[in-house]
């Protein structure tokens, strides 16, 4: 069976993080972007991102290192086409955690083999109270995130698959829901009847 490529965005606080525990890492292989942002709490290095300094990330772009990048927040963040070859090497589903721009990149170059989906909260008050909870975050840059999400928002249409995160366990239902179809594709399977 062909393996899927899925291409997951969403604002800041939506809850794609979460949402993506609920797929089993045996056959799930998550393509851990670069950040030069500082690690928040809990998060780790190789798993959530490689977090490196900015002339680093500055010096793999020279290299061409990057498959797609963006800097957001004042931070740069990048897929490296590396991560594209470690899932491939290891027979499994490859998943990229990116933003709206990275997502149309992405898109791009995989072309219809890549699924889209775009995780969405209920409300922007809703993501503001969630952002608030984490408390990570200055006024400024809860602002900022905000006006961000807004921006975010106005691509959802543009996804395959949108999943507002209002209950996770109906948001993970969906998202296995998805992935499920996904892989029952005919030309996925690649029998010739």
């Amino acid at each position: 069976m062909e393996k899927i490529i899925i291409i997951l965005s969403g604002p800041s606080g939506a809850g794609k993080s979460t949402l993506l525990k609920a797929l089993p890492s045996e056959e799930f292989y998550f393509s851990v972007s670069y950040t030069t942002r500082k690690p928040r709490e809990g998060e780790r290095e190789g798993k959530d991102y490689y977090f490196i300094d900015r002339e680093k990330f500055i010096d793999m772009l020279k290299r061409d290192e990057f498959l797609e990048w963006i800097e957001v927040h004042g931070n740069f963040y990048g897929t490296a086409k590396s991560e594209i070859e470690k899932a491939f090497t290891l027979g499994k589903h490859l998943v990229f955690d990116v933003e709206v721009i990275g997502a149309s990149n992405l898109k791009r170059y995989f072309g219809p083999k890549a699924i889209t989906i775009f995780i969405a909260p209920p409300s922007i008050e809703v993501l503001e109270r969630r952002l608030r909870n984490r408390g990570t975050e200055s006024e400024e840059k809860l602002r900022e995130r905000l006006q961000r999400a807004h921006f975010e928002l106005s691509f959802a249409p543009f996804y395959d698959y949108l999943i507002i995160n209002e209950d996770l366990s109906i948001a993970k239902e969906q998202l296995l829901s998805i992935i499920k179809a996904e892989q029952c594709r005919p030309w996925r399977l690649k029998k010739v009847f």
